[in-house]
């Protein structure tokens, strides 16, 4: 069997940027679920800061179920919580702030919470380190950034050790909002008790991504990507003398598992680390809900641009969350803003582009789908029509130069012949990473007969994923797949494709051969 193409893309087929959509109580519904793999959803989030480990293993089933009914590939991530520090427990009603009114953040253990007394303010965090890292004239920000103090002093010993802090602006608080810092540097470490839990979840459950928040340096990956080695799902590799050797590209070849890791970049540590991030991580996730607290909020379409350009000279592929139809999780339609900053990112070059509450608690899911693929169809268009220069790989991986040669080589093909479209025989080593990341405005079919890789490359740039019997030999597979573009009328008879090969074929790592193929000539 082969996985076909997205039935409702029939009439224009090939779309090269990916679609994230998050599962929520607006779309877990197994109807809800396929309407939406129809639609043209590419992978499924599950955000861990919701939701108990059940319900989302019955989310992953309900995907898994439709995706094999429907004999499309779709990938599931599983989204990390991280450290996230929160204000305790307020009464009903919430805490109106005021500009210039005190507020004492206190210590001590077993405390929760909140409460407003007759002359000040009491706030309670869940995060034991909190009077003792925020110094006097950092900012504290309330509610994704709603609410601004500022520390002024630290009082008392013990127990009794309170950070005084002056409001910035009126705000209501209520409970369990978080709380960002981003003028502090915190000890916390990036995974959680709970992250760990949900490491086990993610590996007993076979997802294809996990995505790791509040990433600060390379440390925070490298500490992810050890306790999958230790669960048997990255590839112990001793040996390596680079770091960036353990990315997905250089993951084969290998028996059993392998869970990329995306970084989430919402910090400004992060910001400031980012070439060392893209040395470690597999992909990137540019979070700008978080970053566009912790740094100025005229700053992140700036820090958005250089990430998702860094990311192409590492050869990561970038995704680029938060907000982008926000409007839609109210109103049947986005607005013109909201369109132009879908487009915009997919021009700059963003791989991916996601929905959070759009899909998750929003009532229009399936429109702010469907709406999500009309953009990308247009955009596509645009760059298939136009040429956009994009900043190509430059720092490579060790070990993997020959592959990134044989994209480099595509690419030159594609400039100089007319060409219909790309056809890889791949078990996701580096060469399918690389050909996705040269964003070649074809697409790439990308043959395997292992489904966990098909998922993982049906969030690759441009990367259509089919899935086949594993052939007898190259020759073989090149005929085979002459026949299916015939019978699908994907491509016609006199039409030009590359192949990307190994020899022998089906060997993991190995891409060695380039076929310019014209279809309906024999081998």
């Amino acid at each position: 069997m082969l996985f076909s193409i997205k039935p409702i893309r029939m009439s224009h087929p090939f779309l090269l940027t990916k679609v994230i959509a998050t599962l929520g109580p607006a779309s877990e519904s197994p109807g809800m679920i396929r309407k939406l793999i129809e639609a043209g959803v590419d992978a499924f989030r599950l955000n861990f800061s919701h939701g108990t480990m059940e319900l989302h293993a019955e989310l992953l089933d309900r995907v898994r179920q439709a995706s094999k009914e429907l004999d499309i590939a779709v990938a599931v991530i599983g989204d990390l919580s991280g450290p996230k520090i929160r204000i305790g427990d307020v009464p009903e009603g919430g805490i109106l702030l005021h500009p210039g009114k005190k507020v004492e953040f206190a210590g001590g253990a077993g405390q929760t919470v909140c409460r407003e007394e007759t002359d000040r303010i009491v706030l309670i965090t869940n995060y034991p380190e909190f009077i003792k890292e925020v110094m006097p004239g950092q900012r504290i920000l309330l509610d994704d950034g709603a609410v601004a103090l500022e520390c002024e002093q630290k009082t008392g010993s013990g127990t009794n050790r309170k950070l005084v802090c002056r409001v910035l602006n009126t705000g209501l608080i209520t409970s369990r909002k978080g709380v960002n810092l981003p003028d502090t540097e915190l000890s916390v470490q990036a995974l959680t008790e709970k992250d760990h839990r949900f490491i086990e979840f993610a590996v007993a459950h076979e997802l294809d991504f996990l995505a790791l928040s509040f990433v600060r340096t390379a440390m925070d990956i490298r500490r992810l990507k050890e306790r999958l080695r230790e669960l048997k799902a990255r590839p112990e590799r001793p040996e390596l003398t680079d770091p960036r050797q353990d990315a997905w590209q250089k993951a084969l070849p290998r028996t059993g598992q392998f869970i990329p890791v995306i970084s989430k970049i919402e910090k400004p540590q992060a910001l400031e680390n980012l070439e060392e991030i893209l040395q470690e991580t597999d992909l990137v996730m540019v979070a700008r809900g978080d970053l566009g607290v912790e740094v100025e909020l005229a700053e992140v379409a700036v820090h958005q641009k250089r990430i998702i350009h860094l990311c192409h000279e590492y050869g990561v592929p970038v995704i680029v969350a938060t907000q982008m139809l926000q409007s839609m999780i109210q109103s049947p339609s986005p607005t013109r803003a909201e369109v132009s900053d879908v487009a915009n990112a997919i021009f700059d070059g963003a791989d991916i582009v996601m929905l959070s509450g759009e899909t998750a608690v929003g009532t229009y899911p399936l429109e702010a789908v469907k709406m999500m693929n009309r953009i990308t169809e247009k955009t596509n268009d645009y760059l298939r029509s136009h040429s956009t220069p994009l900043a190509l790989p430059q720092h490579f991986r060790q070990g993997t130069k020959e592959s990134a040669a044989i994209a480099h080589g595509v690419k030159t093909i594609v400039e100089d012949i007319e060409i219909k479209m790309i056809v890889t025989w791949t078990h996701l080593a580096e060469s399918v990473v690389y050909l996705s990341q040269y964003h070649i405005p074809l697409p790439i079919l990308g043959f395997s007969n292992r489904r966990e890789d098909l998922r993982k490359m049906a969030l690759l740039y441009g990367l259509m994923p089919m899935y086949m019997e594993l052939p007898r030999s190259g020759s073989q597979f090149i005929k085979q797949v002459d026949q299916l573009l015939i019978e699908k009328k994907w491509a016609m008879p006199g039409d030009t494709i590359v192949f990307v090969l190994g020899e022998p074929i089906g060997r993991a790592g190995i891409s060695n051969r380039l076929v310019i193929h014209n279809l309906g000539e024999s081998e």
